[in-house]
């Protein structure tokens, strides 16, 4: 009773998808945005391999990210409910009914402040996308995103992305206006139409020919890591994951660091820096595939925390370098929700602020008919 009368005198407004961001959604703080903590509804429908468990043991088995004495008390408090009621710790879930999950949302900080906006059309928006913003909601982000941050601060909306850019890597990004539009640019995509150009800042001396990589791309999901492997020809029973290849083309180096323009003829995930790895040349900040010797060559440097740091086109003028702690005057910028297990910190909790930008940029995507480009990025001079 106690809680609930809390509850009422917070006046809690319950966001979902359909709420769209704000301008005033979001702040800046020692060169980050964040996005303040909001009240969201998460909802989602009983699988049939979740059918039969008490609602507590379900949350408690398949989101583990919150302890199971959190889930009890979510609960006995209706901000666990089935079906739009609330529901005893001991009530058995059925095949499809409906689950909210009524939760105090942190959403981990972004490096930069601004997405530039290379190029408008009627019917399509190119932007310059900054390295540690994804591309569209997933995970732990809804508002601090790309799709997000354009809508907020520029209107634009409804956008759908046609490629996809990973949340470290910065570059060129494609976003249509229209679902007939992204189905233009995917049919050509996916009918091998669609030229790639990426550049890369790699550890050693990359070969000053070009060098075409063709080995299969195995990935793991959940060490979110993928491997490559060049198949058997002799031994068809031996090939495993995607096939993937991947052409490469020095265009400097100064005998640490070489930039390589990379020209992706598939498109599978990390296959740019799982392929530069293969080779013995991986991205110099790359610390998921960063070997500590590669080819005899020590690549011990800067991480991409510090590279984020110090790549100042990726920050807005005024801001403090140093990074955020995350904890913060809970009256400054939001308030405290009793029942949150982020609270009293700004940035959820396994939030990483070591992990940056990466030394990877979209430069140019071309077809019949269109051609797009991103200028480079301060990491791509070797001097």
């Amino acid at each position: 009773m106690k809680r609930r009368k809390e509850e009422k005198a917070m006046e809690i407004v319950w966001q979902t998808p359909e709420i769209r961001p704000q301008r005033q959604d979001y702040f800046f703080r020692d060169g980050r945005r964040h996005v303040r903590p909001y009240n969201f509804e998460f909802i989602c429908h009983v699988k049939k391999r979740w059918a039969g468990k008490t609602i507590v043991d379900l949350f408690t088995d398949e989101f583990k990210g919150r302890p199971y004495d959190y889930y009890v008390s979510a609960v006995k408090s209706g901000r666990i409910q089935v079906e739009g009621v609330m529901v005893p710790v001991s009530y058995i879930v059925k095949t499809s009914q409906k689950i909210s999950h009524f939760v105090h949302r942190h959403e981990p900080p972004v490096m930069t402040c601004d997405i530039s906006i290379l190029q408008e059309e009627p019917d399509v928006v190119v932007v310059c996308k900054p390295a540690s913003v994804p591309v569209h909601s997933c995970g732990q982000y809804r508002k601090n995103t790309v799709v997000g941050i354009l809508e907020a601060e520029h209107g634009l909306a409804p956008l759908f992305p046609i490629h996809r850019l990973d949340r470290l890597v910065s570059g060129l990004l494609i976003l249509a206006k229209s679902s007939s539009k992204a189905n233009y640019f995917r049919q050509q995509i996916e009918g091998g139409m669609v030229q790639k150009q990426y550049i890369a800042r790699v550890a050693g001396e990359f070969p000053e020919q070009e060098q075409l990589v063709d080995a299969n791309v195995i990935h793991d999901p959940r060490e979110c890591r993928s491997t490559a492997e060049v198949s058997d020809l002799c031994d068809d029973t031996l090939i495993k994951g995607k096939t993937a290849c991947t052409k490469f083309t020095r265009l400097s180096t100064n005998g640490i660091h070489s930039l390589v323009l990379c020209e992706p003829v598939t498109g599978r995930t990390h296959q740019i820096r799982v392929h530069l790895q293969h080779v013995g040349y991986p991205i110099a900040n790359d610390m998921l595939y960063l070997s500590k010797h590669v080819n005899g060559r020590s690549t011990e440097g800067m991480g991409a925390d510090r590279t984020a740091v110090n790549s100042r086109p990726f920050l807005t003028s005024g801001f403090c370098e140093n990074l955020s702690t995350g904890h913060v005057d809970p009256n400054e910028d939001f308030s405290i929700d009793p029942m949150c297990t982020n609270c009293p910190n700004l940035v959820p909790k396994g939030y990483d602020v070591h992990e940056e930008a990466l030394w990877l940029h979209c430069v140019r995507y071309s077809a019949p008919g269109w051609t797009y480009e991103c200028p480079y990025p301060d990491w791509a001079s070797l001097t």
